[in-house]
């Protein structure tokens, strides 16, 4: 059985709730245990072993060096707090589509359902999570919260951004990553869904903000959305085309042959740095390539990040 058109047949956007659940029981199916867990204890300080205490925290490397006994103090492990934050401009909702289901997604609707099935996740193990949504404003945020009444508000929101689709909106993206980390002041995990076309032309600037969100030992995801297709490798018939920026309104006329191949460099090579620059500040990298499978993109990064759990 095609598991993802037998989901298409039952249900759509029109209930998201029912889509996401639907969706994850048929992939966390498929693995052990749940991609998300509490942080791991983290490493306070010694104290002087004191007679008939358990032996399992003894630093033994340190009593190698001092001949005197201490145990390691953690401090307590919490539940995992998370905060989504999406990317809401004009080009997130490219390209156009007649209707949103799993074989017909584009950047807002992957990061919309991702959203909502990351959502899932977390409900089962109580976890809290707060959400953030920006384009040329900061339109939404909600803090880290863990009761069914935010979860149903949550869901709420993630509709209206799917079924609202924003006119000419730019994306300051720097700016508002720069005010979410100074908002989440708890250790917590990040999901970051964007198509980073602002930060083509100011990388710098998008590296730094994307440093912020590390402070304070945050764990950030970056999914990446974009269209392989026309925004990768720019597959478009050669004929007179006016392209038009969606987010500003500039055009431009002209052959897609005559600036193919240097479109197609420029375009790698700045995807390519994005991923170095991942990698260099410990931030994961995840390509959101909405022409592919969302079962298979959302299930290959749940089962790798279990084998480190």
């Amino acid at each position: 059985m095609d598991f993802q058109k037998e989901i298409n047949k039952t249900t759509g956007f029109t209930n998201l709730e029912l889509l996401a659940k639907q969706v994850v029981e048929g992939f966390i199916s498929g693995i052990h245990k749940s991609p998300f867990h509490g942080f791991s204890a983290e490493f306070a300080e010694h104290k002087v072993y004191n007679s008939g205490e358990s032996t399992k925290h003894i630093d033994w490397k340190l009593f190698a060096k001092t001949d005197k006994l201490f145990t390691k103090r953690y401090e307590e492990e919490t539940n995992l707090r998370c905060h989504i934050i999406i990317d809401n401009s004009s080009s997130m909702h490219y390209p156009k589509v007649k209707e949103h289901h799993l074989e017909s997604l584009n950047k807002i609707s992957f990061s919309v359902l991702a959203t909502a099935c990351l959502m899932n996740v977390l409900k089962k193990q109580r976890d809290a999570v707060g959400l953030s949504i920006y384009s040329d404003q900061y339109e939404y945020y909600t803090p880290e919260k863990g009761s069914e009444r935010h979860h149903q508000m949550l869901l709420n929101r993630l509709n209206e951004t799917i079924t609202s689709i924003p006119s000419n909106k730019n994306t300051d993206t720097f700016k508002y990553l720069h005010l979410i980390a100074e908002k989440i002041r708890r250790r917590s995990l990040i999901f970051l869904f964007t198509d980073m076309l602002q930060a083509s032309s100011q990388p710098n600037k998008l590296f730094e903000a994307l440093r912020h969100l590390k402070y304070n030992k945050h764990e950030v995801v970056l999914f990446h959305t974009y269209d392989s297709i026309k925004e990768l490798n720019f597959d478009f018939k050669n004929l007179p085309t006016r392209f038009v920026d969606v987010e500003t309104g500039d055009h431009i006329n002209l052959y897609a042959d005559n600036i193919k191949d240097n479109y197609r460099k420029a375009i790698s090579s700045y995807f390519y740095d994005l991923k170095m620059k991942c990698t260099q500040y410990g931030i994961k990298y995840v390509e959101a390539d909405t022409t592919k499978s969302f079962n298979k993109i959302l299930m290959t990064y749940f089962t790798e990040r279990q084998k480190f759990a």
